[in-house]
C-alpha cells in the first residue's frame, strides 16, 4: 500500500471571493475544515497547504497545519500542487481544493486507492447530479466519461452545450 501526501491549494486573492480560504464556516475558517476532513483520511501521511499568503500561513499555523509557500504567479490549485510535489517525496499526490470544506477521509481515501495501480496516473471524484439547477451552474464542474469511467471532458458549461 502507497501512502499519499495530500496538498490543500488556497489563495487569498480570489477574483470572486477574496480571502474564501479564511471565510468563517461555524466558528473556523473554510481551510481548518478542509484541513480537518482531509485528516479523516487513513491512506494520507502528510498534509500541507499550499498558498501564496501570509495570512492563510498564520491561520493554518494556528491549527498545527504543514505549509508551503508558494508562487503567486500561479494561474490555479493545480499549479500551486504541482509545485509542491517537486519538493516532497511522495509516490501519490492528492489534489484538495481549498474550498470543499464538505470533503471528508472517505473521500479522499477513495482516490488514494485508485492511484494505488501505477498504471492510473491522476483519478478525479464525481457524482451524478440530478438537479437541474446544478448541472447548469457555472459553479460546478461536470464531466462526460467513456463507460469504464475515465474523464473524457470536463466543463463548467451545461453538457451537452451548444454555442449561440
Amino acid at each position: 500500500m502507497r501512502f499519499a501526501a495530500a496538498v490543500i491549494p488556497a489563495r487569498y486573492e480570489s477574483s470572486r471571493f477574496p480571502g474564501k480560504p479564511l471565510a468563517l464556516i461555524l466558528g473556523k475558517p473554510m481551510i481548518q475544515r478542509v484541513y480537518e476532513g482531509v485528516q479523516e483520511a487513513r491512506l494520507v501521511d502528510r498534509i500541507i497547504i499550499a498558498t501564496d499568503d501570509e495570512r492563510i500561513r498564520e491561520a493554518a499555523a494556528l491549527f498545527g497545519a504543514e505549509t508551503r509557500m508558494t508562487s503567486a504567479a500561479h494561474r490555479s490549485g493545480t499549479e500551486r500542487a504541482a509545485e509542491v510535489d517537486q519538493i516532497i517525496d511522495n509516490n501519490i499526490i492528492i489534489n484538495v481544493q481549498g474550498d470543499e470544506p464538505l470533503i471528508t477521509g472517505k473521500l479522499v481515501d477513495c482516490l488514494v486507492e485508485a492511484l494505488q495501480d501505477e498504471a492510473v496516473p491522476m483519478a478525479s471524484l464525481m457524482a451524478k447530479v440530478q438537479d437541474l439547477q446544478l448541472q447548469s451552474s457555472p459553479h460546478i464542474n461536470k464531466v462526460i466519461t467513456d463507460k469504464n469511467g475515465f474523464a473524457l471532458y470536463f466543463s463548467r458549461a451545461p453538457i451537452p452545450y451548444q454555442a449561440s
